[in-house]
């Protein structure tokens, strides 16, 4: 059995971890939001209209942050379609993925289900139809306390505080091609720095008197992949025009397993994430010593997730809510996915919001049948236990493990992340085993004193096609095993092959 060695130190820490780290994203596509979150005539459906088996497993995965309305469907929105009476609200072409929009689910319906999900909204603004004037009228109706038109109408629809949304993203993938109203990087670059003025000016903030609401956090639209052949020019000329204005640069990117090539490009991805932080992470540092600012901007990866790309079918052209993006996802891809967890974990010093996109059906760890069940998919998984456990920040690692070559390049066989919560005294270390033979993992972690195993999953010896499906929703789930004996706050970890492990340890 080959041999593994990893040491981490608490006083060798990479970053603290952002708890919306570790959020989500529900766009209008498909059945993510009909059917998905919200199905009136659902057997659990509550008085809104929302599913309560669905929220059950949400709170059950840690989400605490949840991106809406979009994606590319934000680019052709009118958020003002989506509120009033809804025997009134439009039927619209949403010309983004060619489907048929009631607008039956607006932006109360989604601070409602926030609520109720008690998760934090980030909203966003369109940069592709919208104007400067749309965005700032959103802020108005959702965090102007009363006595303007808009603030008022919100209060006539139910709403009678403000909602306080701290959050937003301007605009969404400008950089691509395929994006209603796509602009040049010096164009939105312009546009989104007058966004952001008067989204902050309609919020109070700017004037000679305090605010009375908290200060925006916005998300200047990034690159939506490396492979964009403006990357990371498009990044540098945005951030120039933004800089001072802006909280986050956002950044996209999803992996897709290719049976036609070798199984080692797929089990790169993680390797190849942190690649794009770091070039990402450069550029914003290029453009803070460029302009002489004293601020930091961070990422937000607000879209992120393994997707196997398909065309749309044409019978699902202008229907409402079609089958759209529902990947099966196998043993494989959770593998891929719990090590792309594992680089955002590690990159916590600059990423500080992630969003797995999406959370319901699309390219999402949960799915539902219409009027049936919910299920958790393979990918559910990883996801609930690191969401759920890793607080405080990361460590640095000081990895022995062998490597292999992928498309990106060389890839760590056993990929790590390891994080320390010192108000809690615990330590949880996730390890995902690329390698088709079994790895002797000693971990060595003695600057933290005594310590004791409270937990180990292991989720293994599943076929890399096998998915869960509503006939057998427990195919692909981790199994609990013996805790490892802790001496001298060292352990042996024999971690099987194509294998994802989750250990918990707490100090005595």
């Amino acid at each position: 059995m080959k041999k593994v060695r990893i040491f981490a130190d608490r006083n060798l820490t990479a970053g603290e971890i952002s708890p919306r780290l570790f959020g989500s994203f529900l766009e209008h596509l498909g059945r993510a939001v009909y059917e998905g979150i919200y199905e009136p005539t659902h057997p659990t459906a509550d008085e809104n209209g929302f599913r309560r088996d669905v929220l059950a497993l949400v709170k059950e995965l840690g989400v605490p942050v949840v991106r809406y309305p979009g994606g590319n469907f934000l680019s052709g929105y009118d958020w003002k379609d989506g509120v009033g009476p809804k025997e009134h609200r439009p039927t619209r072409l949403d010309l983004a993925w060619h489907t048929t929009e009631t607008n039956e689910f607006g932006t109360d319906e989604f601070m409602k289900w926030c609520r109720a999900a008690n998760i934090e909204p980030m909203m966003g603004v369109n940069m592709g139809t919208g104007t400067v004037k749309s965005a700032a009228e959103l802020v108005e109706y959702c965090n102007h306390a009363g006595g303007t038109y808009l603030s008022d109408l919100r209060r006539a629809n139910g709403a009678e505080k403000p909602y306080g949304v701290r959050l937003w993203c301007i605009g969404n993938e400008m950089d691509g091609p395929w994006q209603i109203g796509h602009l040049t990087a010096e164009e939105y670059g312009r546009k989104a720095l007058e966004a952001a003025k008067v989204m902050r000016w309609t919020n109070g903030e700017g004037a000679n008197v305090p605010s009375p609401n908290k200060p925006l956090e916005l998300v200047v639209s990034g690159s939506s992949n490396h492979e964009m052949d403006t990357f990371p020019e498009w990044d540098r000329v945005v951030l120039e025009n933004t800089y001072e204005h802006v909280d986050y640069l956002s950044m996209h990117r999803y992996y897709e397993y290719d049976p036609g090539r070798p199984l080692e490009d797929f089990f790169g991805a993680a390797d190849d994430m942190k690649e794009f932080i770091g070039t990402l992470g450069a550029t914003i540092e290029y453009v803070r010593a460029k302009v002489r600012s004293k601020k930091r901007v961070h990422i937000s990866f607000d879209e992120w997730n393994i997707w196997t790309q398909s065309a749309p079918r044409t019978e699902d052209i202008w229907k409402r809510a079609p089958h759209l993006l529902e990947d099966v996802y196998t043993f494989r891809d959770t593998l891929v996915f719990a090590g792309l967890m594992n680089t955002l974990i590690n990159s916590c010093d600059v990423v500080k919001i992630g969003c797995l996109a999406q959370l319901v059906n699309v390219i999402a760890p949960i799915s539902t049948k219409k009027g049936g069940k919910a299920l958790r998919q393979a990918t559910f998984y990883p996801f609930r236990y690191l969401a759920n456990s890793c607080r405080g920040v990361a460590l640095y690692t000081l990895s022995e493990s062998d490597t292999f070559a992928s498309r990106y390049g060389t890839a760590r066989t056993v990929n790590e992340a390891i994080t320390f919560d010192e108000r809690e005294g615990s330590i949880t270390v996730s390890l995902c085993n690329y390698g088709a033979e079994a790895r002797e993992v000693e971990l060595e972690l003695r600057s933290f004193g005594e310590l004791k195993a409270i937990e180990y999953q292991e989720l293994a010896g599943c076929a890399l096609s096998a998915v869960n499906t509503f006939d057998r929703p427990e195919a692909v789930v981790p199994h609990a095993k013996e805790l490892p004996v802790v001496k001298d706050g060292r352990m042996m970890l024999s971690l099987p092959p194509m294998s994802w492990s989750f250990l918990k340890l707490s100090q005595k």
